[in-house]
């Protein structure tokens, strides 16, 4: 799609924000993944490696978190629709050449309008989690890299990051 062709959906023709109506869409099996990192010293990835982080398992909080953040994001983000999500995952993964955490979030859902705003919620709050978890020993970590890296179903089809976000197959 062109610059030129392209139009802001959650706007509508006088240019006030609206919520989409999807009413009209098919009911398809949708999935999105997104991910982000948490860069950090060092010794903070080792002590949340260890279990030993004064907050306790900081790892297991931020998968919750990102669950339940996921499960919340139309009462968070104005416009998105609610939906009755059927899985939503969370895997972080230590990574010594940060040094820190990567996080990546699936979401899945069979409905009218997809979930990419539910796995980059997901991430989202899963990586502050993991901020606020260990602030107390490295209030220098670094949030980052947070995108969308997969979406599959509805009118659009299936992008991937990959495609360099050129559009759908």
């Amino acid at each position: 799609m062109s610059e030129k062709t392209a139009k802001l959906t959650h706007l509508d023709d006088t240019g006030s924000a609206n919520m989409v109506d999807v009413s009209e869409k098919n009911v398809t099996s949708r999935i999105a993944v997104a991910c982000g990192s948490v860069t950090m010293q060092p010794e903070t990835l080792e002590l949340i490696r260890s279990g030993n982080a004064k907050k306790g398992d900081v790892i297991g909080a931020a998968r919750i978190a990102g669950i339940m953040a996921a499960k919340k994001t139309h009462e968070l983000i104005p416009l998105c629709h609610p939906l009755l999500l059927s899985k939503i995952s969370i895997d972080i993964t230590p990574d010594d050449t940060l040094p820190g955490l990567r996080v990546q979030a699936t979401a899945k859902v069979s409905g009218q309008t997809g979930v990419e705003m539910e796995a980059l919620t997901a991430c989202s709050v899963a990586c502050l989690t993991i901020y606020d978890m260990a602030k107390a020993v490295d209030r220098g970590m670094i949030i980052g890299d947070i995108r969308l890296l997969e979406k599959a179903g509805g009118k659009s089809g299936h992008w991937t990051a990959a495609d360099g976000g050129t559009g759908g197959t």
